[in-house]
């Protein structure tokens, strides 16, 4: 099935907006499938291909671009949508890492799940939901993992009475520092995120599997950079 990608772009000139079609249409995207804003910095692109082999095509100018947003191409309506972000003027960041994550919920069961972040160090973090937006001091005040069920901390794919409503798992970076992820949840809710925060962890999330220290609660995965959502 057909997908829209949206992906924001820092293009420098209205020449960008050339560059990035052309190499879309080299990889098989037809020009009516293509929509790009320079005054915007977006690029919309309806296709079956993978979201990364896009992302990649559109880097291949030198261009950075990052995934904003998906959908259906079929279904205009969805049943509920939030965006989190990092780093600049809106989700907290101590370093360099900024990024967006977006959930969409496309039916009552499941939620999808994606987003990139860059800025990260090579290998596996942590991503959860936690319990308050708060970020008026950075990640102090935005508490647990989520946890409607009142349960031990576990993975993404652990069954529904085994893991945090916000255990969503590890995130891979490359070597490049970044993060390109998407993947459906059975247990987290777009109507759960309302006042929430997402952090994605400086170390690997152990699942609770390792049951030393905090493995039950959150999985020893260290500090964390604090995203922030609107919807």
């Amino acid at each position: 099935m057909s997908a829209k990608l949206e992906f924001a772009v820092k293009m420098s000139s209205p020449s960008c907006a050339d560059k990035i079609q052309d190499q879309l249409s080299q990889n098989g995207i037809s020009k009516s499938d293509i929509h790009i804003s320079y005054e915007t910095g977006t690029v919309i692109v309806t296709t079956d291909q993978p979201s990364s082999l896009i992302l990649n095509s559109i880097e291949k100018t030198g261009i950075k671009a990052v995934l904003k947003g998906y959908g259906s191409a079929t279904y205009d309506r969805n049943l509920g949508a939030a965006v989190a972000m990092l780093g600049g003027s809106t989700g907290y960041s101590k370093s360099d890492i900024n990024g967006v994550v977006r959930f969409v919920q496309i039916n009552n069961d499941e939620c999808v799940v994606g987003g990139t972040i860059d800025g990260l160090s090579p290998g596996k973090h942590g991503i959860h939901v936690y319990e308050c937006g708060d970020l008026s001091n950075g990640c102090d005040r935005i508490g647990d993992h989520l946890n409607l069920k009142q349960t031990t901390h576990g993975n993404q794919t652990d069954g529904l009475n085994f893991r945090h409503t916000g255990d969503l798992g590890n995130i891979t970076a490359n070597e490049d520092g970044r993060a390109i992820f998407y993947f459906k949840d059975k247990l987290i809710n777009v109507s759960h995120l309302i006042g929430r925060a997402v952090g994605i962890t400086e170390n690997e999330d152990d699942c609770g599997r390792t049951k030393i220290n905090t493995s039950e609660i959150d999985g020893n995965s260290g500090k964390k950079n604090c995203l922030w959502y609107y919807c």
